[in-house]
């Protein structure tokens, strides 16, 4: 797939972009709003654009019509915490191909992804069910076992620090923050510092904004 991604969190965003770089795919564009995407469409051939529902300023669907007029050949897939009916029926009849949840591990938004590419309209059934119906993850779940060691490593990786950064702002030698990291991801039940990230920012575990934990 050619993928453009729209979302305020570069984290996030330049997280995810490298997730699907890994599968295979090429991501043609990252967009930090609906603003800067519109460019980003008109100038590089994409199959597919996952865009989040909610800017500080604004909503994706209001800004569907002015994205889809930049590349009618795109399918549009809104990345949304809970789906309300309204808002379903207004993103179909906009055009929106399909809605993930941005609970979801990173392999789930790519199924996603991919079925929308494929042709299919997929409105992910995680985001249609109310806030508190949703089972907690499995990253928050084990959060409440990392020491505070480990919680440290978590938000400065969300903030974007490598390995080398963190060891000399903790103190450590990279062995020993290599170690740290390796056992935040264990923990995590994910196998990539991307993915740490991703789950970090996507269930609340940190704030990718000011780089604090949040649990």
């Amino acid at each position: 797939m050619r993928v453009i991604l729209c979302d305020d969190h570069a984290v996030f965003a330049d997280s995810l972009s490298l997730v699907l770089t890994d599968a295979g795919h090429i991501v043609v564009g990252v967009a930090y709003s609906p603003q800067d995407a519109v460019p980003v469409l008109r100038g590089r051939p994409a199959d597919v654009c996952l865009i989040d529902l909610h800017f500080p300023a604004c909503t994706a669907l209001e800004w569907m019509p002015r994205l889809r007029a930049a590349a009618p050949s795109v399918a549009f897939v809104v990345l949304t915490g809970y789906l309300e009916q309204p808002v379903l029926e207004a993103g179909l009849a906009a055009g929106v191909r399909g809605f993930a949840h941005k609970g979801q591990q990173a392999g789930d938004i790519l199924a996603v992804l991919r079925r929308v590419a494929d042709g299919e309209v997929v409105v992910d059934q995680a985001a249609r069910r109310g806030p508190g119906a949703r089972p907690r993850s499995q990253a928050q779940k084990f959060a409440q076992f990392l020491t505070p060691r480990e919680r440290e490593v978590l938000t400065r990786l969300a903030r974007g620090e490598s390995t080398q950064a963190l060891a000399k702002a903790m103190g450590v030698t990279r062995s020993t923050a290599r170690s740290h990291v390796q056992s935040v991801l264990s923990k995590l039940g994910v196998h990539s510092q991307r993915e740490a990230v991703i789950e970090a920012a996507r269930h609340g575990l940190v704030s990718v904004e000011t780089g604090e934990w949040l649990c």
